[in-house]
């Protein structure tokens, strides 16, 4: 049976446009169409659908006061954005992320680039994997913050009787759908004085990543960066992949590790792929590598780990099935055996910082 989808917009023509292509695909079909999020929300308190298409700029009520009403009256809808790519569209886009949206779509300006192949095989991509997707749980502001009490309490058990972590420690992350909330699950209960810097492998879209690491900085006491070409490794950094390109470590001169980038072709269907970063990994001068599988559709990871657990030392943490938004790639890394510990979402930095202790 066709998945059912509703399609918000506040154009005639873009709602046309958006549910031919989704139409065309006999895995879904367009069941109903609203011009505002108002109305949308009147079909949503009285009928279901597997997924939603939801424009942000609309009159009367957009797509992010949408979203705040689907929160408000704990309607818990699979929400697909979609998004213009410019600054302030990854901005809006990530604010609709972190309140509850699963996934995005970069939208063209106008109808012709919607009718490109290009876009139509993106968006029936996304839509696949929002449909089949968790919907959103709302965490209450009282957990978010008993989950951080958590994390400072290890980091000071861990101060005053520090961890005994043989050499220089690495913490490499992989994750997709889902990613940018889950990630500020993760990232801002690290501590600054993590004995390790943390690069991210996320599967975005171009022009979203920057945002995401200014969002994930501005949140977080650790300092969170989009990682250039050439940046040297430091403990208490977290470097995510910028968007387009696969991240390499490289050993550089005086023991150093540095950031590369190539633009080798997509591995898994994306780029940055986080097999490459795993693979580079192999020839570092890290000793203690804590590999960490979180949310997200497809294996990007497994054969990475695989092949660095093949030649080196690494512990793998992979996130659990009832925390994950998509149990695709955690759970691809649990069914080739190379998981050393599965852990709800909530307890991931704790161990994280287990692993790796902190500095002074």
């Amino acid at each position: 049976m066709a998945k059912k989808i509703l399609v918000v917009d506040d154009s005639a023509l873009m709602r046309k446009v958006l549910s031919d292509i989704i139409n065309s695909d006999e895995r879904f079909e367009v069941v109903a169409k609203a011009p505002d999020g108002e109305a949308a929300l009147k079909l949503l308190k009285m009928n279901t659908y597997d997924a939603i298409v939801l424009d942000v700029n609309m009159p009367k009520m957009n797509g992010l006061q949408l979203l705040n009403e689907l929160r408000k009256n704990n309607i818990r809808a699979r929400v697909m954005m979609a998004s213009t790519d410019t600054s302030e569209g990854a901005k809006v886009t990530l604010d609709a992320l972190e309140m509850g949206a699963l996934d995005f779509v970069h939208k063209p300006q106008n109808v012709t680039g919607c009718k490109t192949e290009e876009f139509k095989n993106d968006m029936l991509r996304v839509l696949s994997v929002v449909v089949d997707s968790k919907p959103p749980v709302f965490e209450s502001y009282e957990q978010a913050r008993a989950n951080r009490k958590i994390v400072s309490g290890v980091v000071d058990i861990i101060k005053k009787k520090p961890l005994h972590v043989d050499g220089n420690s690495i913490v490499a992350i992989a994750i997709s759908t889902g990613g940018p909330k889950s990630l500020q699950s993760v990232v801002p209960q690290l501590p600054a004085e993590i004995n390790a810097p943390v690069v991210i492998v996320q599967h975005m879209a171009k022009g979203f990543t920057a945002s995401l690491a200014e969002r994930l900085n501005k949140m977080s006491e650790i300092q969170v960066k989009e990682a250039e070409e050439g940046d040297v490794l430091q403990k208490g950094q977290v470097y995510i992949a910028r968007a387009g390109n696969h991240l390499k470590v490289k050993k550089a001169a005086g023991g150093k590790c540095v950031i590369t980038y190539s633009d080798e072709p997509s591995r898994e269907g994306v780029r940055p792929c986080a097999n490459y970063m795993y693979e580079s990994l192999i020839d570092s001068n890290y000793d203690n590598i804590v590999c960490v599988v979180m949310t997200g559709m497809g294996a990007d990871g497994t054969e990475g780990i695989m092949h660095l657990k093949d030649k080196r030392k690494a512990y793998v943490i992979s996130q659990d099935e009832k925390s994950s938004i998509v149990y695709g790639m955690p759970k691809c890394i649990v069914k080739a055996g190379l998981s050393d510990q599965v852990v709800a979402l909530p307890q991931i930095a704790q161990e994280i910082v287990m692993r790796v202790g902190v500095t002074g």
